[in-house]
This record gives structure tokens, C-alpha cells and sequence, in this order.
């Protein structure tokens, strides 16, 4: 006897719910390997998330996924799941762009890669059409990302140009310098983490998000991201020169205390709330409306591939890369044993100073600082930093490490037109002295004050094996007036070029000099 048995118990592609359960554990499995793979990302992704005041929001964003998810799950019930070849390329663009962070020690392209790689893989795994009904769920994966820090330097540019002119109108008498405010009663820096770039970084990420699920129009959404941005970064020009003005009228004390709590917790909270408040007129979408219509994501796919074989493909590449990497990243070049600061003419060694200023280079291979002094008295310190190779802990260009480090005591008054291609800056600490460094880097044939050179010089040396070494030279003099340019250009023409100088002390056959100071 024959029985017949409806073919969508044994078909996947007839059971739209069976081949969703299929897609998503291959997605799961394929995603779960890809962290596996990148753990070493991941968890530097985990510890800024925990650690950072700047990127906290980051942890919200998992979550967050899954409710737009959610949110959109009747329509998407009705999108077959397919799997798509052409999604392997999204992946490997990920790849390459891990590959790119990797090798120019820059952790914002290592990090936006692997979360590329996580958006191809549910391409390829999901197919175009799942793709169009997840499109702002799968783009908003890019607040898994850590961005923004580059906003922190013009935003404290604004901000003092905001408190500049609240002070003239309220007629409190101030000296401003750079990023220093001087009243009467007090002395403020409007440093980096006053510049409101945490909270403007958060903002972006708040404000997207409204934006999609409160607006249809994009007009609308548009203008309510600019108003969203616009406000914090006006709110917090005020809330600086609220702390000012406080201070003037009461005490520093109270005013920093009160500013700490208020930018701490009411600040925020304020600042989101007027933002609501303002756009809440433009609401625009229905609390029960669709985000996406599915009978227009009906649309036959060409270039099919089994889900398996695709998310096998995409592990295979990012894989590829990742060897691709870790082989790179193992070469390095060799140092001399012993390394020794120049002679210069007109300029005699008065050893290293012991309390003053000091370069921060905590990880370089070898360290070494000296002061120099002529016969004018004339005091000149130069410090130079060495790297074998760079990776991802041991860096020549790194957020708190340089003529700064984080929590010192000396502070970036302004930044100063460039010497002979070095990138000077004014600092002061208290008492109040002040200092003029200029840094240059040294990385393959190529001198520079570029941080931003330095990558790009970093990334050619690995992926097309020049030298790996990396250098650092830095030049300080006491800033009294102009006599620090002064002697910083005479000392720098007396030391000449610094790739002569660099060569001088690290390339082989050299005779090496008597050391001039410790080095490590």
C-alpha cells in the first residue's frame, strides 16, 4: 500500500519555518566560530566596552540588535532565508580590512573588519532579500565598533570658542591660551574629556536608532539627526562655561564638584530627554506600522549556494586572512646591543634629568633620553624611542604614550607650526613651566610628524616586508618667549637630519659610540 505524505514535511524550502531554524543556526555557528577565530579582537572589543566611559553605550548594542530584530519578526517570517555567493565578497573585504588594522596597528580597521565579516557571513548565509528586511539591524552593527576619538580635538575647539564668547557676554574677566581659561579665582583646562566627544559619540548611536524607529520620512530622520548633534555640542559649550561662571561667583572647589555630578548623570539625561522632546512633534511612524513590506522582497535569487558551504567559505576566508596576519606580524627587524645617543657639536651631555619631563614610550625595545646644554646655558632634551617591529601591544604612534601620557602632569596648551617637518606642541605643568616638544617618526626611508603617515609608512613595511623597525625622536626645550623654536632649530641643525641621526645609531657597520645614557 502507498501513502502519501505532503512533501513540505520533509522540504526545508516548502516549511518557511524550518528553513529559518536551519539558516539561523548555521548564521549562529558561523558567527560563533568567526569569534572563536578573532578572540583576541574580541576581547579587546569586550574590555574597552567595560573599561572605556567613552564607549560604554557599545555594550547596549548587542541587545539592541536583537529587539530590531524582533521588532520586524512577522514580516521577516515571510522572506525565505537563501544562501548567496556573492555575500563572500562583503566577507572578504572584512577580511582585508582586519588585515589593513593588523598590519598598520590601527585597532579601528581590526575592529570594523570583524564586524564586516559578521555582516557578509549573514549575507551570504541569509541571502539578499533577508538582507533588504535587516538592512538597519545589519548596518547598526557598526556601533559594535569603537569610533570617534578624532572628534575629541575639534570639539574642544568649539568649546572653547563657545566659552569664549559666554564669558565676554556675561562680562567675566578671563585670560584665554589655548585650551587654559584663566579667571580671577580659577584656572580651568578645557581638556579632551570635557570636549563632549563622549557624549556626542553616544548621541550618534542614540539618535540613529530613533531615527529609525520613530521616522518614516527621510527628511525628517535627516533633520532630526542634525538637531540630535547639534544640540549636545552646544549643551556642553554651556555646561563648561557654567562651571566657569560657578567658580567665579562661589569657589573652584564647588563648582568642579557640582560640574562632576551634573555632567555625570543630569547632564546626559537632560540632554537626551530635549532631544526627545524636540522631535517628538516629528514622530512620524506608527507604533504598529511595518518597517518593510515583504511581498517586495519576493524576488528569485540567482547566484544560490548552500547556506553550509557558504558560511564553510566565509570561515575559510576570514581564516586566510587572520594566517595572513599572524605571518606578518612575526617579523621584525634586529637590534644593535648597544645603542648610544649622538655627539653634538656646541652642545655638551648634562645626563638625564631626573624630575622634569620625560618621554612615554613604556613598551618600546630601546628608550633612551639625555639632556643637552650649550655654552649659553641653553637647555635642549632629546629622547628617542625604538621599535624592532610594531604590533598590536607595542606601538611608536599610541593613544597615551608620546610627548603626553595619560594622567600626566604636563598638559597640550596648543598645537605650533611644524619644525622641519615635526609635528611641536606647547605644554605646561604646574608651577606654572612651560614646554616646547616637537616629535618626528622614523619609520622605513620616510621622517615625519604624521601620525597619521606613520600608519600608512607601517602598513607598506608589512604587507610588502621593508623594515620593520619604527623610531621616535623628540626634542623639548623650556619655553621662555621664542628662545625654545630658537634652540630647538639650532640644536636640530647642529644633531643634523634625523634619518642621518637614526641611522647613525641603529644601522649595522656603524661604529658604535660611547653610550651617552642609559638605555633599555
Amino acid at each position: 500500500m502507498t501513502i502519501a505524505v505532503p512533501a513540505s514535511q520533509f522540504d526545508t524550502d516548502a516549511r518557511p519555518d524550518l528553513r529559518w531554524r536551519r539558516h539561523a543556526a548555521i548564521l549562529a555557528g558561523a558567527w560563533a566560530a568567526l569569534l572563536v577565530l578573532f578572540g583576541g579582537d574580541v576581547g579587546d572589543l569586550a574590555h574597552i566596552y567595560w573599561t572605556s566611559t567613552t564607549f560604554g553605550h557599545c555594550m547596549f548594542v548587542p541587545p539592541l540588535l536583537g529587539w530590531l530584530v524582533w521588532l520586524r519578526r512577522r514580516e521577516l517570517a515571510q522572506v525565505a532565508p537563501v544562501g548567496w555567493w556573492p555575500g563572500l565578497a562583503v566577507v572578504a573585504a572584512g577580511g582585508f580590512g582586519w588585515l589593513i588594522g593588523e598590519a598598520s596597528g590601527v585597532a579601528l580597521f581590526r575592529h570594523a573588519g570583524l564586524v564586516l565579516m559578521l555582516q557578509g557571513s549573514a549575507l551570504t548565509v541569509l541571502g539578499p532579500n533577508v538582507a533588504r528586511a535587516l538592512a538597519f539591524p545589519l548596518g547598526y552593527m557598526a556601533f559594535l565598533v569603537p569610533f570617534g576619538n578624532m572628534f575629541e580635538a575639534p570639539l574642544q575647539d568649539v568649546t572653547v570658542v563657545i566659552v569664549r564668547n559666554l564669558l565676554g557676554l556675561f562680562r567675566v574677566p578671563a585670560d584665554i591660551d589655548g585650551v587654559l581659561i584663566t579667571t580671577p579665582n580659577g584656572y580651568f583646562e578645557v581638556a579632551e574629556a570635557c570636549s563632549g566627544a563622549k557624549f556626542l559619540i553616544a548621541m550618534i548611536a542614540y539618535s540613529a536608532l530613533v531615527a529609525n524607529v520613530c521616522f518614516v520620512s527621510w527628511r525628517r530622520r535627516a533633520g532630526f539627526l542634525a538637531m540630535a548633534l547639534t544640540v549636545p555640542i552646544l549643551a556642553n559649550g554651556v555646561r563648561a562655561f557654567g562651571t566657569i561662571y560657578v567658580a567665579y561667583w562661589t569657589s573652584v572647589e564647588r563648582a568642579t564638584g557640582v560640574d562632576h555630578i551634573v555632567y555625570g548623570w543630569v547632564f546626559f539625561a537632560v540632554v537626551m530627554a530635549m532631544v526627545l522632546a524636540i522631535g517628538w512633534h516629528w514622530f512620524d511612524r506608527d507604533p504598529d506600522a511595518r518597517y518593510f513590506d515583504p511581498a517586495t522582497l519576493q524576488v528569485p535569487v540567482a547566484r544560490r549556494i548552500d547556506a553550509p558551504v557558504g558560511a564553510f567559505l566565509a570561515l575559510a576566508i576570514a581564516s586566510a586572512f587572520l594566517g595572513w596576519g599572524n605571518h606578518i606580524d612575526a617579523r621584525a627587524d634586529t637590534l644593535p646591543e648597544r645603542i648610544a645617543l649622538p655627539q653634538v657639536p656646541g652642545w655638551r651631555l648634562a645626563g638625564r634629568p631626573a624630575t622634569d619631563w620625560a618621554a612615554h614610550y613604556p613598551t618600546a625595545d630601546r628608550y633612551l633620553q639625555a639632556r643637552y646644554v650649550d655654552p649659553g646655558g641653553q637647555v635642549v632634551d632629546l629622547a628617542v624611542a625604538i621599535y624592532a617591529h610594531q604590533n598590536e601591544d607595542r606601538e611608536v604612534v599610541k593613544f597615551g604614550q608620546g610627548a603626553i601620557h595619560e594622567d600626566d602632569k604636563w598638559v597640550r596648551v596648543a598645537d605650533l607650526p611644524d619644525l622641519d617637518g615635526g609635528r611641536a606642541i606647547r605644554m605646561t605643568a604646574p608651577g606654572p613651566v612651560e614646554r616646547e616638544t616637537v616629535t618626528w617618526y622614523r619609520i622605513g626611508d620616510t621622517v615625519t610628524g604624521s601620525e597619521e603617515r606613520v600608519k600608512l609608512e607601517t602598513l607598506e613595511a608589512k604587507l610588502l616586508g621593508g623594515r620593520q623597525r619604527a623610531v621616535a625622536v623628540l626634542m623639548s626645550a623650556p619655553r621662555t618667549g621664542q628662545d625654545s623654536r630658537i634652540a630647538l632649530r639650532r640644536f636640530l641643525n647642529d644633531a643634523g637630519p634625523i634619518d642621518r641621526m637614526v641611522d647613525a645609531m641603529l644601522d649595522a657597520g656603524v661604529p658604535a659610540a660611547r653610550p651617552l645614557a642609559a638605555a633599555r
